[in-house]
């Protein structure tokens, strides 16, 4: 008789992970218990602690001594430094943010996003443009594609009233993630949305997210003149 497949850590990890993303358990849910994971993975109660403590070293769970093991609530895009959420930067900074929805446009995907992003010829994406404001004066212009086989409720978002940062970390909170930066020349409309001199430099961040694989998120955040990131590791 075949001996059953020893349960790694791994396992685990995966399993949890695949459940938070499925929300079959949403963010701020309380996880099963050490034991009772155990027995339903008919493995050691360290293995299952190993794969909790990772996960919550990742930031997908958050651990609190006799309260139990929680999805997170918003966790934080990880990719070797955290990107914060631009009200965050915003009121860190002691400043009062405020945000406006530009535009809002269902759109295929255009040739040069379908090859960055691997993403479908043609694919629906939802298109928004939005400013985020700190003191009332332009802090950064969010142009951003949502791809819509990825997350189909997200044309019933209101974008007017939510970031799409926020939003997205409440629907789609773990992805693999690439991030770019670089310098660009203020043309078209970033001179007027940014109060910036015609082409001069601001600082641009451009990320990309994916869920197992498949696309969900493209943005290109350009900042206001002068504007610096910093990250401490």
């Amino acid at each position: 008789m075949p001996r059953p497949a020893r349960v790694s850590y791994h396992d685990i990890k995966r399993a949890v992970t695949s459940r938070i993303q499925s929300r079959i358990w949403p963010q701020g849910t309380l996880l099963p218990t050490e034991a009772q994971l155990c027995a339903e993975f008919g493995c050691a109660r360290a293995t299952v602690s190993r794969a909790l403590r990772e996960l919550s070293d990742q930031g997908v769970v958050t651990r609190k001594r006799k309260s139990g093991t929680r999805v997170a609530i918003l966790p934080p895009e990880r990719a070797r430094l955290d990107i914060p959420v631009t009200h965050r930067t915003v009121e860190d900074m002691g400043a009062a943010y405020t945000y406006a929805l530009i535009s809002r446009a269902e759109v295929a995907t255009p040739a040069w996003l379908t090859a960055a992003i691997g993403a479908q010829e043609n694919a629906p994406a939802l298109h928004l443009t939005a400013l985020h404001s700190a003191d009332g004066a332009p802090f950064q212009l969010e142009e951003r594609w949502i791809l819509i086989a990825a997350v189909p409720n997200v044309r019933e978002a209101d974008f007017a009233a939510i970031t799409p940062t926020e939003w997205l970390l409440a629907e789609v909170p773990f992805n693999d993630a690439e991030i770019a930066f670089s310098a660009i020349p203020a043309d078209g409309n970033l001179p007027s949305l940014l109060n910036a001199a015609p082409g001069a430099p601001l600082f641009r961040l451009e990320r990309t997210t994916w869920l197992e694989g498949a696309p969900v998120t493209r943005v290109h955040m350009t900042y206001r003149p002068g504007y610096q990131m910093r990250a401490r590791y």
